[in-house]
């Protein structure tokens, strides 16, 4: 072969190699030779008619540095195989992002982590850099807790976990949150596993809250509830523990599934309630302060972990539908009586009232029943009168008790709220706490003291009142009333006419009912006249048989007149 064929063979193999080279397709990652560095640029021959330039920005990236040399092979991404100017278009950007991709995806497919970069904060998050993908961070996928300053966290190399990716639109969500929870979780698994209940160990009180204070056990926290503090009453954590200090507790519980941690600070002391029924007996008096007013009532502190319930209705004598703050008030020292102990249940019921005398034993003491007492009307009920008595308590009149002659129905609507009244006691219950009075009774019972009054007797009565039914009479010489119906008035019918009497009228009757249980008496003019009609007949009838019932009549008329004028002479 001559020197003029070898030529030519070797120029054909080599336009051969040319135009393979030429066959290159746009748009994919291709191999290439760093042949020159000049300036912020890089030279790369990918086989072409001409090399390619790309920056050298392009070969470094958030926390990464530009390694490339002259003669070292990259992989780059051909655009376009030749612009205006002959050269190649070629990025390392887009290759790397292609390579990135791939893996990316296997990572998604496999929930495998991978790492990157935060190099920059946008609206609701983050960006990172995943060599060469750009992914987006939310702000809650940061970290397990909201951070203030995420400093800290950029440009530095981490693991994060691809949540969602989008390669048609180029979207790749990530989470540094989820490789932390993981993580913590498996810390957590094996710190539980070294933790034991019973366990007293140190911490540190990492936050409060209302209701208790996390506690650093070492990397994983623990609950130390507010009524785990202290054996006393405890309103709020802060009044005993403050962030960051160290605090020895007691590992009351561990739920080794949800990994949750209760602590205890006060079960390192020795229980207050232990032998407290014979520290505190029942009947027995001390002091204390006031921690807490609810609307039930109150409780008292009597040492360092021992409160007792001063229930509503043990706190006054009289004051029933009042809240227990306007008796009390917090921190006040108050004297009390221990009513009821119940260890297992760890209540203490106190009094207060039981220290002071009880006012309806002092009324007694000082009221006899028949002493007369003055009060202010404080209400009038359907069933009587409520007045105020000395000592803050109250004593009710009964209707029954208000007049002697008169429905009590109708003597109430005499009173009004804020009048001075005089009563007598008629009892005192001490136990039920009740005072009864009357109001009549200052009077007398007019019954008590009716005299000779008696059925059968005959009483002069003075009228006091005229109605069509008949006449209101007094008993002349007591205080007893009657009514005289218009059927008794007269034996005739036509002398029982009402309108024949006259207010002051003096006239005699017969008792035809006196009862004093009853509290009834009634009188009869009808009576009077049938009674002395009898006697007259008795007594006259026998002497002249022939003698009209007129004429017997008369006559005993005459001789009661006749006696009259005798008894006036004697």
């Amino acid at each position: 072969m001559s020197a003029v064929e070898t030529t030519r063979d070797d120029f054909a193999a080599l336009l051969d190699e040319s135009f393979g080279r030429a066959d290159m397709q746009e748009g994919a990652v291709v191999k290439g030779i760093v042949v020159a560095i000049e300036k912020d640029l890089a030279i790369i021959d990918i086989g072409l008619k001409t090399e390619g330039r790309v920056a050298l920005r392009e070969f470094a990236g958030p926390g990464r540095e530009s390694p490339i040399k002259v003669g070292d092979e990259v992989e780059v991404y051909l655009e376009r195989v030749e612009n205006a100017m002959g050269e190649a278009v070629l990025s390392r950007d887009k290759a790397r992002r292609e390579e990135s991709w791939v893996k990316l995806e296997k990572a998604f497919t496999a929930n495998e982590k991978v790492f990157g970069v935060i190099f920059n904060q946008v609206k609701g998050g983050f960006t990172v850099d995943l060599d060469g993908a750009v992914a987006f961070l939310p702000r809650s996928q940061v970290d397990i807790r909201p951070i203030r300053d995420v400093g800290p966290l950029m440009h530095n190399q981490q693991p994060f976990q691809i949540l969602k990716m989008d390669r048609r639109r180029g979207n790749i969500v990530v989470s540094r949150r989820t490789v932390l929870e993981e993580t913590r979780a498996e810390q957590r698994h094996e710190l539980v596993q070294n933790l034991e209940e019973g366990q007293a160990i140190d911490g540190v009180v990492k936050n409060i809250t209302d209701y208790g204070a996390f506690v650093d056990l070492g990397g994983i926290d623990g609950l130390l509830h507010v009524t785990d503090i202290a054996w006393r009453r405890v309103n709020h954590p802060t009044e005993v523990l403050n962030i960051g200090q160290t605090v020895k507790v007691k590992i009351i519980k561990i739920n080794h599934e949800t990994h949750r941690i209760s602590l205890g600070m006060k079960q390192l002391l020795g229980d207050p309630w232990e032998g407290i029924e014979a520290k505190y007996p029942v009947e027995a008096r001390f002091k204390g302060r006031v921690t807490n007013i609810t609307d039930y009532g109150a409780f008292v502190e009597l040492e360092p972990g021992i409160e007792g319930l001063i229930h509503v209705s043990e706190m006054s004598w009289t004051k029933k539908n009042v809240h227990p703050g306007k008796i009390v008030s917090t921190s006040q020292e108050v004297e009390v009586q221990v009513l009821e102990v119940d260890s297992a249940k760890r209540r203490i019921s106190l009094g207060l009232k039981q220290t002071l005398q009880n006012p309806w034993e002092a009324f007694a003491e000082k009221y006899a029943p028949g002493a007369v007492v003055e009060g202010e009307v404080k209400n009038k009920t359907e069933f009587g009168l409520f007045l105020g008595l000395d000592g803050d308590v109250d004593g009710m009149v009964h209707l029954s008790d208000l007049d002697w002659n008169r429905p009590g129905e109708q003597v109430i609507d005499e009173y009004r709220k804020g009048d001075m009244v005089k009563a007598v006691v008629l009892d005192v219950d001490v136990e039920k706490e009740r005072i009864s009075l009357g109001i009549k009774q200052l009077a007398g019972d007019p019954f008590a003291e009716a005299g000779e009054v008696k059925k059968g007797a005959i009483v002069t009565c003075e009228v006091t009142d005229v109605k069509d039914g008949g006449i209101e009479v007094k008993l002349t010489g007591t205080d007893l009333s009657a009514f005289i119906k218009r059927s008794e008035l007269a034996r005739e019918r036509n002398d029982q006419r009402p309108e024949r009497f006259s207010v002051g009228d003096k006239l005699d009757a017969r008792v035809t009912l006196f009862d004093r249980k009853a509290r009834k008496v009634q009188v009869s003019v009808k009576a009077l006249e049938i009674a002395e009609e009898k006697e007259a007949v008795a007594a006259y009838g026998s002497q002249d048989s022939g003698a009209s019932l007129g004429d017997i009549l008369g006559a005993a008329l005459k001789q009661r007149a006749a006696g009259g004028e005798g008894d006036k002479e004697d």
